[in-house]
């Protein structure tokens, strides 16, 4: 298969390695290879956090830029930051408002680059169902809402089912269905 590239970005703090855990493990499940490397900044005091996640039959782990085909971005600034990664005709997904995202800066190169965004906030869903710690999930969950990439909202689903401690099961699954939903309705009328 061609190699999948996948940048993910935050703050220390936001689950951006857990992210790419259940990425990785959906992708594992499917059979597919895969290569990762994190780098961090002053993570432990919200500094940037960056993950790169290739699936496929990659030879190096970090993705050079102009290279991804998504990134998934936990925090608006961290999400403008890493645009050069993307690649002509990539896709961005942001935990931003959706009206205000990306600004008017921005959407000229977006558009001369053909990259096409997405953005949605995640925290405040999370927060209002009860958890703020899975601001992750509900990105990862509005991502699997487009249809893109070679992992099915399905294949994600099942990976937080199984991945999420008990106590925390039944509110991931509810989170991750509410922002699928979000997402859904997003891409429907795109």
């Amino acid at each position: 298969m061609k190699t999948i590239n996948y940048v993910l970005t935050g703050l220390g703090g936001q689950g951006i390695l857990f992210m790419t855990k259940v990425l990785a493990t959906a992708a594992l499940d499917k059979g597919y290879n895969i290569l990762g490397a994190e780098t961090h900044g002053m993570a432990q005091r919200g500094g940037s956090v960056v993950s790169h996640l290739r699936i496929g039959d990659a030879r190096s782990s970090l993705i050079r830029a102009g290279a991804a085909d998504f990134l998934l971005s936990m925090d608006e600034s961290e999400a403008y930051r890493y645009l050069p990664y993307l690649k002509k005709g990539g896709k961005l997904f942001a935990n931003a408002p959706s009206n205000q995202f990306p600004d008017e800066r921005t959407a000229a190169y977006l558009e001369g680059q053909n990259i096409k965004t997405w953005a949605m906030e995640a925290a405040k869903t999370a927060m209002a169902m009860g958890s703020s710690k899975s601001t992750n999930l509900a990105m990862v969950a509005f991502y699997a809402a487009f249809d893109v990439g070679p992992l099915s909202a399905a294949d994600l689903r099942m990976t937080v089912d199984k991945m999420s401690p008990g106590p925390f099961n039944r509110t991931n699954l509810k989170i991750f269905d509410a922002c699928y939903e979000t997402g859904k309705q997003m891409a429907m009328g795109n």
